[in-house]
């Protein structure tokens, strides 16, 4: 099995370890619990537990009894968007955000400590697209990848992705690749295999939403996939279409959170 961009996780299984750098893990912050629950359960097949305390009403998402992504509810007073947020790994929570604050990033939460979890911190880069970092704990399992259910691969959204892909090289140790320079489009590696990917839109990024994460998730039927999202009052915001990787579809959930589904190129 490989995900999105060829790497492989065989027999679905994730790895050992995280190299710091590479995106370990998803959340999504909503504000009906209950209702997003049944959603991706029912979309993606997903279990549901009750995840650390402090970081309040949070549940761990499972696939087959493991880890695959967290939901937690938002705070009533905070008007945030309601969207997907990937963690890079690291082994220094603390220090990693002091380089997000020197390379011009933001922390907006954390670091803190969330008990099995590990050790957290939420920011945003110059642009002002959300990430999240997670120092993983000695208790934590590896996050499931690239298996139908779980999340495969991770792309930034941004004005211009040479400059962005700078500050994500400097803080994280990410090596850029070039993949079309007309087009204005970054590869993110480390040793020597792709993890994430920045596109810049230049004036056509829409301002309504701004700069942003997307997470692509993995499913056996893309177009089986997209029927479900609509019977489950999600939307289909951009319909299945081939790519260079598999067939991709763009769609948001009830809450609109965003994401991309992903059937793989056999």
């Amino acid at each position: 099995m490989t995900d999105a961009r060829g790497y492989a996780r065989p027999n679905g299984e994730a790895p050992a370890g995280h190299t710091p750098g590479t995106p370990c893990w998803v959340s999504l912050m909503v504000h009906g619990l209950e209702a997003t629950e049944e959603f991706y359960g029912a979309l993606f097949g997903w279990e549901f537990r009750p995840g650390p305390r402090q970081l309040g009403p949070y549940v761990r998402a499972l696939l087959d009894g493991r880890p695959v992504a967290g939901i937690g509810v938002l705070p009533p007073d905070r008007q945030l968007p309601v969207a997907w947020t990937p963690y890079f790994a690291s082994d220094d929570v603390d220090l990693t955000a002091d380089a997000v604050r020197s390379c011009g990033g933001t922390i907006g939460v954390g670091p803190l400590d969330a008990a099995d979890a590990g050790r957290l911190a939420i920011g945003s880069d110059p642009s002002g697209a959300v990430f999240g970092i997670r120092q993983a704990s000695a208790r934590t399992g590896p996050a499931v990848t690239g298996v139908p259910g779980a999340p495969a691969w991770n792309e930034l959204t941004t004005y211009d992705a040479a400059h962005v892909a700078k500050f994500y090289e400097t803080v994280f140790g990410h090596e850029e690749h070039t993949d079309s320079p007309a087009a204005d489009h970054v590869t993110l590696h480390l040793a020597g295999r792709p993890v994430a990917a920045v596109r810049g839109l230049g004036n056509a990024l829409p301002r309504d939403r701004g700069p942003h994460w997307t997470t692509y998730f993995v499913v056996t039927d893309v177009d089986d996939a997209v029927d479900r999202v609509r019977d489950l009052g999600g939307q289909v915001l951009a319909p299945p279409h081939n790519s260079d990787h598999g067939r991709v579809a763009m769609v948001a959930d009830p809450e609109d959170a965003r994401f991309a589904l992903l059937q793989p190129a056999q």
